[in-house]
């Protein structure tokens, strides 16, 4: 997914917002905002959910943290958007649904009791409100009797209702999407109603967000036919993970029994202890003599192994990228085929997370940071030429143009590095052959080179000529230079 430093771009759809200028700062100001919001670490867990449970979910919120000092003074810590992950387990949609972006959404949030009595002194007047009937309710409660009955209403993940009032946690179910209300016999369109203690409305509002759907992204790796809660990876393994177990406990149960065997006893044996050197006396019909079990149960070790392979495979592990060789002598071809052919389900999903999921999210931080840049902001900035960190103050206008932000990293990163060893391949036969080197284009190689990299800096008309001018020049110069401080050493008598 971040292949290099430049994984992302801006493409505009208008000719004012295609400018150099335009572009250089959005994306300049999306990669610091990125990086100081810890928008990577983000993604890994994301990306953790969209492997293991199939499905990953994210929201973007715009912050704006402060901090007084005993000294008085004001500390702004950081300001702009953040990409804000939500736990499958913590989100409910309806599956059936034409896609996620229309489907009403509930994402439920724990918060402490002081977190909410924060937001009703900061001013949120709806939470004023709130905060009294709440902390009566958990008074009312906490000093009930009726603990049996308090045992037939259970707050998911709280246990009885009782435990939840007791406890120092608050939870907000907040609704996203169209909503008819029974009573005044209105369609709410595009909502988002926020709900305290299941009980208490704290806000019901218009959707603030310009790009007109609620702002909740998800990504699944593998779809469903009309259903949008997506399959995972090993969804698949689990009746070949039984298999496993299966052998598994079968082989250990032969070890157990080649180990310490079952006896066959014939005939007047005395009793005996079962042990290392021990003696046992028996008549002369008597005799004792283990059961051995057949030893090729033992031979479940290459099913197991098969298994566990063919898991890999329905999984798309890309054994190649994991630096495993399959067997035999290959030449270079093969072995760019086989690794495009091994890493092909495991591309294709990358690229179905970045374009189902970081694409829009991207997009709606840029959104965020339109609609709630108040003040101007600051920004790093490297020099191309000399390499130095210069800082640049930046407005709501600077930030404003029509286009998208599109990452690029999983989708061109795998095509990009085959074109560029072709690339390579060409300027070799064109150094070896000078008669087909003839007729390619150094130019146009050097041009798509460039391109390729992404570094479109290193491309320029006859550049090299120039700089050997100016490589020459510089040398005439310091040689120049070198004669006239002997010159006047030689007349100073040095």
């Amino acid at each position: 997914l971040f292949p290099n430093s430049k994984w992302m771009r801006w493409e505009a759809i208008d000719e004012e917002s295609a400018t150099k200028v335009k572009r250089d700062v959005i994306q300049t100001y999306m990669e610091n905002k990125l990086r100081q919001s810890d928008f990577r670490n983000v993604v890994d867990r994301l990306v953790d959910d969209y492997v293991l449970t199939g499905n990953c979910f994210a929201t973007v919120d715009y912050e704006f943290n402060m901090s007084e000092l005993e000294t008085g003074e004001t500390l702004v810590g950081y300001v702009g958007p953040r990409l804000v992950r939500i736990s499958p387990y913590d989100i409910v949609f309806d599956p059936t649904a034409a896609d996620f972006a229309s489907t009403p959404k509930i994402v439920r949030t724990i918060k402490t009791l002081g977190d909410i009595q924060r937001m009703a002194e900061d001013g949120d007047d709806n939470y004023k409100a709130i905060v009294e009937k709440m902390m009566y309710n958990r008074g009312e409660v906490g000093s009930a009797t009726q603990f049996r009955k308090s045992d037939g209403f259970v707050a998911d993940g709280f246990g009885s209702i009782d435990n939840y009032y007791a406890s120092s946690y608050v939870e907000l179910l907040t609704f996203y999407g169209d909503m008819y209300d029974t009573y005044t016999k209105e369609l709410k369109r595009n909502r988002v109603i926020t709900i305290v203690d299941r009980a208490y409305v704290v806000s019901d509002m218009a959707n603030p967000s310009w790009l007109g759907t609620s702002p909740i992204y998800h990504a699944g790796w593998r779809s469903r036919p009309d259903n949008l809660y997506a399959m995972g990876p090993l969804d698949n393994l689990v009746g070949l993970q039984y298999r496993i177990d299966h052998l598994e406990n079968l082989k250990a149960d032969v070890f157990d029994q080649i180990a310490l065997p079952m006896l066959k006893i014939r005939g007047d044996v005395e009793d005996f202890d079962y042990e290392p050197g021990g003696r046992i006396y028996m008549g002369e019909e008597g005799d004792v003599a283990p059961l051995v079990p057949d030893s090729t149960a033992l031979n479940a070790d290459f099913q197991i192994q098969a298994l566990e392979q063919k898991m890999e495979e329905l999984a798309g592990a890309p054994k190649m990228a994991m630096g495993l060789r399959t067997a035999g002598e290959k030449t270079a071809f093969e072995v760019q085929t086989l690794d495009n052919a091994a890493n092909r389900i495991f591309n294709h999903k990358a690229a179905k997370f970045e374009m189902e999921f970081l694409e829009p999210a991207l997009n709606a931080m840029l959104e965020a940071a339109r609609r709630n840049m108040k003040y101007n902001d600051v920004i790093s900035v490297i020099d191309d030429e000399t390499g130095v960190q210069l800082f640049q103050t930046i407005s709501k206008e600077d930030i404003s143009g029509r286009g998208k932000i599109v990452p690029v990293g999983a989708r061109h990163f795998q095509e990009r590095a085959q074109r560029v060893q072709t690339l390579n391949q060409v300027m070799q036969i064109k150094a070896m052959d000078p008669t087909v080197g003839a007729h390619l284009s150094g130019k146009m190689i050097a041009k798509l080179l460039a391109e390729e990299l992404t570094e479109r800096e290193l491309f320029g008309e006859n550049i090299s000529v120039f700089e050997q001018m100016e490589t020459q020049q510089a040398a005439l110069d310091a040689e120049a230079d070198m004669q006239e401080d002997l010159q006047v050493k030689a007349e100073q008598g040095l």
